[in-house]
């Protein structure tokens, strides 16, 4: 059984950053592909980033591309999302997910890829 707890959000400004971190506890965690999701009330979760066990490869949601990094590491069994240039339709509880299992890079987006989940973290960012 793989555990995630996320930890970092808070309360920014406008333009603001944070650095969200998951940090995953179990059995083979190092080998899972995972992915930060987010959900704003009333809306759906939605995709955020992914990335391959290895670090090989990062995905992005067009929405935060070149604000947002998503970066890994497997020594300590971390995943981390460094969160730049807030503005406030980033608002949203932050949720990490991991799978072990072999995805497509269209896959990765996926909610119904991910079959671990943390409890979720919220983001904050006022105008």
């Amino acid at each position: 059984q793989v555990q995630l707890v996320e930890s970092g959000g808070g309360s920014v400004p406008t333009g603001g950053s944070l650095t969200l971190s998951c940090t995953l506890s179990g059995h083979t965690t190092s080998r899972h592909n995972m992915a930060w999701f987010r959900q704003a009330p009333g809306l759906e979760r939605e995709f955020v980033a992914a990335i391959r066990w290895n670090g090989a490869r990062i995905y992005y949601a067009d929405s935060v591309k070149g604000r947002f990094t998503m970066s890994r590491d497997n020594n300590k069994s971390e995943v981390y999302l460094n969160l730049n240039t807030l503005n406030p339709e980033d608002t949203a509880v932050y949720y990490c997910a991991a799978d072990p299992g072999i995805l497509s890079d269209d896959s990765l987006s996926r909610i119904t890829s991910y079959y671990y989940w943390g409890q979720g973290t919220q983001v904050t960012v006022s105008s």
